[in-house]
């Protein structure tokens, strides 16, 4: 698996990705409304990770990286169970300066549970539009 910076060609393979990624594992919210085009909105000042494997575009991760912040990682539905996931979530940890952070909507178990077994650590909760989340910090040790 190949774990690179995100370029312009792989904006229609990544808005393809995250759509079906979010339908797939957000069933309890309205979809209806979602679009290609909301990608690109989400990843808007972010340094992106693309993950490839097999020649294919599986998954991808937008981090803020001044604020240590994981604001998104995704993979096809296809890939997962494959470890596109932690490959990505290894890269990105790699690059956190401090504690890193990310927010995980509360009803998505399967992506918190997969966030506790690489270390993260629940240490608050919110309110999101998308309805309540848990706010995650993952401690870099020295």
């Amino acid at each position: 698996m190949q774990i690179r910076s995100y370029t312009e060609a792989d904006r229609p393979f990544l808005r393809t990705l995250f759509l079906a990624a979010r339908r797939h594992n957000w069933r309890w919210l309205d979809s209806s409304h979602w679009q290609l085009e909301d990608f690109d909105a989400v990843i808007l000042g972010e340094t992106v990770w693309v993950a490839e494997l097999e020649g294919h575009r599986v998954g991808f991760a937008g981090v803020l990286e001044n604020d240590n912040f994981l604001h998104s990682l995704y993979v096809d539905p296809a890939w997962q169970g494959r470890g596109v996931g932690s490959a990505l979530l290894e890269k990105v940890q790699t690059r956190f300066t401090s504690t890193g952070a990310l927010k995980c909507l509360l009803q998505n178990k399967a992506a918190q549970a997969f966030y506790l077994k690489h270390g993260w650590k629940i240490i608050a909760q919110g309110e999101s539009e998308q309805g309540k989340y848990v706010l995650m910090h993952f401690p870099l040790t020295s």
